[in-house]
Parts: structure tokens; C-alpha cells; sequence
């Protein structure tokens, strides 16, 4: 198993230090208006949002076309792309208000960006979307099992799929989804947040195959009824 390099992460972030605080002060603002985040404080945001999105940042090959799925205020993808100029990211969220957020950041940080208000299990019976994304990523969505559903029809073949999850290893309740979806080898990588912020795990799974045309299921299956 890999170990995050936060002193890595830390100096990604310092070299960009006034584009973060850019866009903590429009999440904080945003925030002030509808509900974003529960972490509201700069030194949370920092650790819990910001470093936490940069764990996953080595992961995320050269120049990779990027899809997130539910998106929210904009983590990982933002603190990933405020740092990584060579991405480009499709922004996938289900709410009307989060998607104007995230048009909002898209505009005003001069990202590399598309925001697409829609569901990720009806994306992933679109051919426009459909095994289109060499790297899919997620954050704080569902359980691995749900997740790998929205998310693996929309990896081609040798992309992969990059989770965000806390300390809780689910992988082995995810194993049946994973391979019945065209996912390969999973690899998890550990890791505790400084100052004592919790701990989190990365689950990066290699896309080998197709999906089935019967997935993703849509209509909600994906939660109601997860592939075990």
C-alpha cells in the first residue's frame, strides 16, 4: 500500500496559496446562502477539503480527461485542477444550486472546466458520456459498491476510478461490483490527515473491461438494491 506525501501536497498548495483563498472566500460566502459544507472554518477547510483533495493528486495521470461524479462544492476536482493545469474536468452534480456554485468557480479561478447538472446513472447510458473519461473520481458520494456503478460506466478501458473514502475499508463488500462492472486491479491507499483530522482511504481501481449495457441501472437501483 502507497503513503500520501503531505509535504508534497503542502507545497502544491503554497505555490497556489491565493487561489485557494480565492475560492474558500466564494465557497464561504456561497455557503452563507444555501448549504455547501459543513466545514465552515479555515483551518478545517484546509485539512478536511483542501489537503484531503490533494492526497489524491499524484493519482490522477498527465493530461487526463477528468470526470466527478456528484460534485458538490467542488471537492476534490477544485484543489485538483488549482494545481494541476494539464487536467480538464467534467463536473457531474444532481443539484441545481451546486451546479451554479460550481459554474460560479469554474468562471471566477479561470479553470479548465465543464459543469453538467444531471445524474451520473443517466450520464452512464449517454454515448456522449458513456466510457468516455480516462479517470472518473468521487468523493463522499455512496458506498463503494453504489459507487462503482456510477462511476465505472464512465471510464474507458485502462482509465480508472479514483475514490475518496473515510477510514472504512469496503472494498472487499465492493469486489462482485467492481468486477461486474469492468473494473480490474484495486489498490487502497492509506493515510491520516495531519494535525490529527482524521483518517481516509484513496481506492483506485483500473478499468479493464466494458461495462454491460444493463448498467448503470438507474432509477435509484443503485442504492436501493447495490451489487453484491
Amino acid at each position: 500500500m502507497e503513503r500520501v506525501d503531505f509535504s508534497a501536497a503542502e507545497a502544491l498548495y503554497r505555490a497556489q496559496k491565493e487561489r485557494f483563498d480565492r475560492f474558500f472566500a466564494m465557497l464561504r460566502e456561497a455557503n452563507g446562502k444555501f448549504n455547501l459544507t459543513a466545514v465552515t472554518g479555515e483551518r478545517e477547510t484546509f485539512y478536511k477539503h483542501f489537503l484531503d483533495s490533494l492526497a489524491g493528486e499524484p493519482f490522477f495521470p498527465r493530461g487526463a480527461n477528468v470526470a466527478e461524479v456528484g460534485s458538490g462544492a467542488g471537492f476534490p476536482s477544485v484543489p485538483i485542477m488549482l494545481v494541476r493545469e494539464d487536467l480538464r474536468f467534467t463536473l457531474i452534480e444532481s443539484t441545481g444550486k451546486k451546479c451554479a456554485f460550481l459554474r460560479d468557480a469554474v468562471r471566477e479561478m479561470g479553470l479548465r472546466a465543464e459543469v453538467v447538472h444531471a445524474r451520473a446513472e443517466e450520464l452512464g447510458k449517454d454515448a456522449a458520456f458513456r466510457e468516455r473519461f480516462g479517470t472518473v473520481c468521487a468523493r463522499a458520494v455512496a458506498r463503494l459498491n453504489t459507487l462503482a456503478e456510477y462511476c465505472l460506466p464512465l471510464v474507458k478501458r485502462g482509465g480508472r476510478m479514483i475514490a475518496y473514502k473515510g477510514a472504512e475499508d469496503e472494498t472487499e463488500e465492493a469486489k462482485n461490483a467492481i468486477a461486474r462492472l469492468g473494473g480490474g486491479r484495486t489498490e487502497r491507499v492509506l493515510y491520516e490527515l495531519p494535525e490529527g483530522m482524521g483518517r481516509r482511504m484513496l481506492v483506485i481501481t483500473e478499468k479493464t473491461g466494458a461495462t454491460p449495457a444493463a448498467y448503470p441501472r438507474g432509477q435509484g437501483a443503485e442504492r436501493r438494491r447495490p451489487i453484491v
